[in-house]
């Protein structure tokens, strides 16, 4: 009989893909459940940012992020049955998420729909770079979970495009431009959009 461990928070599997070893799907399912943390973060903070947003840009914003939370909400459970498909058993409580995280809180409240956006080019690049890296990891023991990882790259770097377009210049210069953080982001772009700025 199967026996069943604690790893990461997550069972190891006691049977998984034909094809790939119960080592690769350990890897594969520690590695997905940092993504589905991720994206399901991404999902809150979109929604966040939905209801905070204020400014002349409002409803442009508003608008334009409900589709990106209904995307990466299908990105959240294409990941979970991923995991489950492989053996694993998805986590996907706030608490589970929290404790797994290694990045703080999105900490811009009601503010400029430039802000916003400004910080949401922080969050968005930092997902991408980390999916990129996770996509690169499966190419040799999973090219499926592989694919799955490209299709939702593909779709964060055309949402994240409509972020920077309200933020790049008519040269392609981006008012976040040197900014690491979300604060730091949201206050350049703020000073940037202050009547001082275009006197």
């Amino acid at each position: 009989m199967a026996t069943t461990h604690r790893h990461n928070g997550n069972r190891k599997p006691s049977f998984t893909i034909p094809g790939i070893s119960d080592s690769d799907a350990s890897k594969l399912i520690d590695l997905l459940q940092d993504r589905l943390n991720s994206l399901n973060d991404l999902a809150l903070t979109l929604k966040h940012v939905h209801w905070n947003v204020v400014g002349p840009h409002f409803i442009a914003v508003h608008t334009m992020l409900d589709p990106q939370v209904d995307a990466v909400r299908l990105m959240v459970d294409e990941t979970a049955e991923r995991i489950a498909t492989l053996g694993g058993s998805p986590a996907g409580t706030p608490g589970r998420l929290v404790a797994a995280r290694s990045w703080d809180d999105y900490d811009v409240g009601r503010a400029d729909a430039l802000e916003h956006l400004a910080a949401l080019d922080v969050v968005y690049a930092g997902i991408i770079e980390a999916h990129r890296a996770a996509i690169s990891t499966t190419e040799e023991p999973d090219p499926v979970t592989q694919d799955m990882l490209i299709g939702q790259c593909r779709e964060l770097e055309q949402a994240h495009w409509f972020v920077r377009a309200h933020l790049e210049d008519a040269v392609g210069s981006l008012s976040t431009e040197g900014a690491h953080t979300e604060q730091s982001a949201a206050e350049r772009a703020g000073a940037m959009n202050s009547p001082a700025a275009h006197r």
